[in-house]
């Protein structure tokens, strides 16, 4: 291969990194003290959604330690879904026969299974889903042995999901999501 088509590979390369940071940071979805100084991670951490999220530059990233439980995990979900999501009060946990959390928003009470923390963020979208004004979770993945999540404003979700750098476990959920966000 000729030097100056491995040279092509690699602009080109370098160029799709940096354009998902320009297009994160057009969003308002990088933090704000990152948005001076992107360049400032290494290419390798700026080559996907999981690892700007474990590298802590994606606004509304969280990466959870694989260990964590869901009701440990619930607090910080709920701060980060916003404005509905801070009424969130949780009533009960239980471990046996099997894990669930019971959860009160307003008038409405409900009791989930959560096995692992991807149930939890499947309930928490459901229970917000017509809250327009609460953010959305993608699972953006395992990344350096954390769960990497990120709570999305909803109004965006439908551009992110015409991209290819936002591939979430969750996908699904979060098209039906951006379809209600445009239907209402």
């Amino acid at each position: 291969m000729s030097r100056r088509l491995t040279t092509r590979r690699a602009v080109a390369k370098s160029h799709g990194v940096d354009a998902l940071v320009e297009k994160l940071s057009r969003l308002g979805l990088i933090r704000t003290a990152e948005k001076r100084e992107p360049k400032s991670l290494a290419s390798s951490e700026r080559r996907s959604l999981a690892a700007l999220c474990n590298a802590g530059v994606l606004e509304g990233g969280l990466s959870v330690a694989l260990d964590v439980r869901p009701d440990e995990l619930i607090g910080p979900l709920a701060i980060a879904i916003g404005n509905a999501g801070l009424e969130l009060k949780v009533i009960d946990t239980r471990d046996e026969p099997r894990p669930e959390i019971t959860v009160r928003l307003r008038s409405l009470e409900k009791t989930w299974t959560v096995p692992n923390l991807e149930a939890l963020v499947t309930h928490l979208n459901e229970l917000f889903e017509a809250e327009l004004a609460t953010k959305a979770v993608a699972v953006l993945g395992e990344h350096q042995d954390a769960l990497q999540l990120w709570a999305v404003d909803k109004a965006l979700l439908a551009e992110l999901l015409r991209d290819d750098f936002f591939k979430p476990r969750n996908r699904k959920q979060l098209t039906r999501l951006a379809q209600t966000r445009t239907s209402c």
